[in-house]
């Protein structure tokens, strides 16, 4: 054992002394001849133990004293540190680099313990971290005594980009040019080679520049394992293979190669920081990547602003996402053999789009009913003149239309024979956009391009113009283009074009048409007319037109783009550093993280990109051995004693404090019997108080009651309560609680109400009367039960209400979910089974002249956790119990959108209003709560004048 302050211990010198003074006596009194006290001097007094305690009570005191003295001069058991290498002054070169957070702590340990080994051998050391906020940021330190290495050891922190061994290099050799010198070299290795063939370089030459100065002794930490979180890479080569079809998949998780299978966890998070999904991905051994497949409703995963990995909180491990990354509704007008495998026209264009768009297919008029950003016609799908005008009318209000050629178009015309020129009325109409739904006018017939019929050959596309939302797209020389639709030449042409082929022949047009935009591909969506739809350029394009359509034109331009937040090296955002700068729109996605460009959210909200670590580092690759390759793996660092030896002590002080008590009598039998009579007699006063104060509310009961008058009352019947169902499910029922808690609190704190906490019920079982209403979450596997029913039965015939919840859709009989709600497979099936012996009158929507929709707020919607949901109550003149609806039906999720945790914070996010949306959900549930301790209160106040004249008043 070694001690921080030795000199604290010559204060063990003065137990003697301590001795001493405990075994002392008071002076002897002074003896005086007192007459009436003569016949004392025969007694014998007892022997003080205050003045001489007992030996055991002697040496109690002596070794807390003992302690503490040992406790305040720090004692410190050495622990078994690393092997320090070498002799002479100690070179510290440590990674702190985005891959060094997980283990950061076990990193910074290790460092530390080295430096106490160097310390307490003598050893001076010197410090050395790869990573810095800067060319003239050195981290070098010159050899210097341990202790003062240990401080600035604690300033550093691991950085959110990675090593820069080059820089780290050049100052080994710098220092080796100035003539230091060193015992040994301690390099603590995030085991991990640095991107690239100059990362290759980089490694070398710092490898070098290490060993130049004796034997390095290499340190690797395997305990989190370095991930790195990045787009997913979109299959682009064959969109005719099945295998695009990546709907889901958010992300690709990038690691080291292991020998054992693992199991990483992938948290999605809101912008408020919410959770909204966990995703488990299982990396098989031996793969170093995986894909993050995130299941949710298209509306919540456009929510998604960040994934993040648990346990691993690093900016590697965190993946922002901007508006390129929501996904946008795009329709497909289907047609008879769309489908069609190769040859169907959307067959193609599903495929293409699937990874990144939210795809929509049927008739125009279903399509146009629901909220779509792009509307895809092939050939043939708007030739009626009254679809046309809604498509115009639509497209006017912001919308965009992509249209393919075909034979339709083109006349149905199979070869290019020459045709007699257009009139000049027929070319003006063909050049109005909202008449003919064509961005320009065209020629009548298609022209063919190779072949056994013509001169020509298949034309190549030309590099796309700066103008076009093309532009940086690489053009394959393979692709080709062998029959098209020749526009009119006109004098604008150029202008409206956004791809040429390389004879200068459009082949992507486009106009402005109100606030929207039509969009002509001169050839069809299929490899009939040209093998476009074969080349991963067709995806890039639909892709690009998607994101353009939406408003979310990304700039690729040079435009500069100022940091707004910027992750750390743990993976959390705020506000950038000083060095961080701007970055050029065209960059990102291949500029790799930096001081001066760190991981982050970049320009103005309606342009936003994010710059993720992941974007350019896609794979990783282990680091060549430096040296002697070891683990801090059984390796303890030191144990101060210090506490525990003060704590030890404070414990015995405490023990002769109770047997000083003990000794003087203060636990004798006579106080001890005092100090329960007053206790007792405290205790009957505050009952006697208690019961007084409830006597005006508590009821008379005879002295002769009967045994079963003693049973214990129910909380629900001393104060009003909210119920809810117990289905068996933990996770429903606990959510269940914390909404009826939640609301609760919401109606205590806005209403005159005073509500008490919620019971969990088991109808049948349980006695129902003492509750105004109840929450019945309908689960898959719920099934009737005759004692339920007759319970149920009871509680609605004796003025109960139920509010009977799916918490989300049946897609299997509504069909495809496209509205904001979360889908329940089996609900609606459940909720015949468990209502069928239930005494429900007809229904109705609920709407806002209801009396539920003004008991206490006025409301036009009752959402919950989902909004736009149907809610069903009982129609007017038809429910018993005065009108009062006895059940109130719905799929909304109104218990998520209520529940609270233990602090009184939400825990579930609400789609897609937000906070908004959850306050109007708890005045729901308030109306909900005065409706059923009300009753048709309010419809009595409407119709007050009418009973008034009908009393005669």
């Amino acid at each position: 054992m070694i001690f921080q302050f030795p000199a604290l211990l010559a204060g063990l010198l003065g137990l003697p002394a301590i001795w001493w003074l405990l075994r002392a006596r008071p002076p002897s009194p002074r003896i005086q001849t007192f007459p009436p006290v003569a016949l004392l001097a025969s007694l014998h007094p007892k022997k003080d133990d205050a003045a001489t305690p007992p030996f055991w009570l002697l040496l109690l005191r002596l070794v807390a004293a003992a302690l503490l003295i040992l406790g305040l001069s720090g004692p410190v058991i050495p622990g078994s540190p690393v092997p320090l290498p070498g002799s002479g002054a100690l070179l510290l070169v440590i990674d702190n680099d985005m891959m060094t957070a997980p283990d950061w702590s076990e990193r910074n340990a290790a460092a530390h313990a080295l430096l106490d080994a160097a310390g307490r051998a003598g050893r001076s050391a010197a410090l050395l971290a790869t990573a810095s906020e800067g060319q003239d940021n050195p981290t070098i330190l010159r050899a210097l005594p341990a202790e003062q290495v240990a401080l600035a050891l604690d300033a550093l922190r691991p950085l959110p980009w990675a090593a820069d061994r080059a820089l780290a290099a050049r100052r080994l050799e710098k220092m080796k040019s100035d003539g230091l010198s060193f015992g040994a070299v301690a390099y603590l290795s995030n085991g991990l080679a640095s991107a690239g063939k100059d990362g290759v370089a980089a490694d070398r030459s710092f490898t070098v520049a290490m060993q130049a100065f004796g034997a390095v002794q290499e340190i690797r930490f395997t305990g989190s394992g370095a991930f790195v979180l990045s787009h997913a890479v979109e299959e682009t080569q064959d969109p005719s293979s099945d295998s695009l079809s990546t709907a889901g998949v958010m992300a690709r998780l990038e690691t080291l190669p292991s020998d054992l299978p693992r199991r990483v966890r992938v948290r999605a998070h809101s912008e408020d920081g919410g959770t909204l999904s966990l995703t488990d991905v299982t990396l098989p051994a031996g793969a170093s990547s995986a894909p993050v497949s995130v299941s949710l409703p298209t509306v919540m995963r456009n929510r998604v602003d960040m994934l993040t990995i648990d346990g691993n909180a690093s900016a590697p491990g965190t993946l922002l996402l901007d508006e390129g990354d929501r996904l946008r509704p795009v329709g497909l007008i289907a047609t008879g053999s769309g489908d069609t495998p190769l040859v169907g026209s959307l067959f193609y264009l599903r495929r293409a789009l699937a990874p990144n768009a939210d795809l929509h297919t049927g008739s125009t008029a279903t399509l146009l009913s629901q909220p779509l950003s792009v509307l895809i016609a092939p050939d043939g799908t708007l030739a009626d003149a009254e679809t046309q005008q809604k498509v115009a009318e639509w497209v006017r209000k912001g919308g965009t239309l992509i249209r393919f050629a075909g034979r339709t178009l083109a006349g149905h015309e199979d070869s290019a024979q020459s045709t007699p020129e257009p009139s000049r009325a027929e070319t003006a109409a063909r050049a109005d956009p909202g008449k003919t739904l064509l961005p320009v006018a065209l020629m009548p017939t298609a022209r063919q391009l190779g072949g056994a019929m013509s001169w020509g050959k298949p034309q190549s596309l030309a590099d796309f113009p700066e103008d076009s939302p093309f532009h940086g797209l690489a053009v394959p020389k393979d692709v080709t283009v062998s029959r098209q639709i020749l526009a009119q030449p006109a004098t604008d042409l150029s202008a409206h074009s956004w791809a040429r082929l390389a004879d200068g022949t459009p082949l992507v047009t486009h106009a402005t048409l109100g606030k929207g935009e039509i969009v002509l591909f001169h050839v069809t969506p299929t490899a009939d007319w040209s093998n476009l739809p074969l080349s991963g350029l067709f995806v890039s394009m639909l892709t690009r037109l998607v994101e353009h359509a939406d408003g979310v034109d990304l700039p690729s331009d040079n435009s500069v783009l100022a940091p707004v937040m910027t992750l750390d090296g743990e993976g959390v955002l705020g506000a950038p550093s000083p060095l961080a700068r701007g970055l050029a729109s065209s960059r990102f996605g291949t500029t790799a993280v930096s001081p001066e460009h760190p991981p982050g959210l970049y320009g103005s909200r309606a342009a936003r990109r994010a710059l993720n670590v992941g974007d350019t580092l896609h794979s990783l690759s282990s680091l060549p051995p430096t040296g002697a390759v070891t683990n801090p793996a059984g390796h303890r660092p030191d144990r101060l004693m210090g506490p525990v030896l003060l704590a030890i002590a404070l414990l015995l002080l405490a023990g002769d404090a109770l047997a000083t008590l003990f000794l003087r009598g203060f636990f004798s039998l006579p106080r001890a019997r005092r100090a329960l009579h007053l206790s007792i007699l405290l205790g009957l006063s505050s009952t006697a108080l208690t019961s007084s104060g409830f006597a005006q509310d508590a009821p008379v009961v005879p002295e002769a009651a009967p045994p079963a008058m003693a049973t214990s009352v129910p909380g629900a019947a001393l104060e009003t309560r909210l119920a809810y169902v117990i289905t068996g499910n933990p996770e429903v029922d606990a959510v269940s609680q914390e909404g009826l808690q939640g609301l609760s609190d919401y109606v205590n704190a806005r209403t005159s109400a005073v509500i008490g906490h919620p019971d969990g019920v088991h109808p049948g079982k349980d006695d129902l009367a003492y509750y105004p209403l109840l929450y019945w979450p309908i689960t898959p596997d719920a099934h009737a039960d005759p004692a339920v029913t007759s319970a149920l039965t009871t509680f609605i015939a004796h003025g109960g209400m139920i509010i009977i919840d799916t918490q989300g859709v049946d897609t299997a009989t509504s069909g495809d979910n496209d509205t904001l709600a979360g889908e329940a497979p089996g609900s609606a099936a459940a909720l015949r089974r468990v209502t069928a012996g239930l005494p429900i009158p007809p229904l109705t929507h609920l709407d806002d002249h209801h009396v539920l929709s003004h008991t206490f707020y006025l409301l036009h919607d009752f959402p919950g956790r989902y909004a736009g949901q149907p809610v069903w109550v009982a129609r007017d003149g038809e429910a018993e119990n005065d009108d009062v609806s006895p059940v109130i039906i719905g799929s909304a999720d109104w218990a998520h959108a209520w529940a609270v945790d233990q602090n009184g914070d939400t825990r579930f996010a609400v789609l897609p209003g937000g906070d908004e949306q959850r306050r109007t959900a708890y005045r729901f549930g308030v109306n909900a709560v005065i409706y059923a301790l009300t009753g048709n209160y309010k419809a009595d106040q409407v119709h007050v004048p009418a009973i008034l004249k009908r009393l005669g008043q």
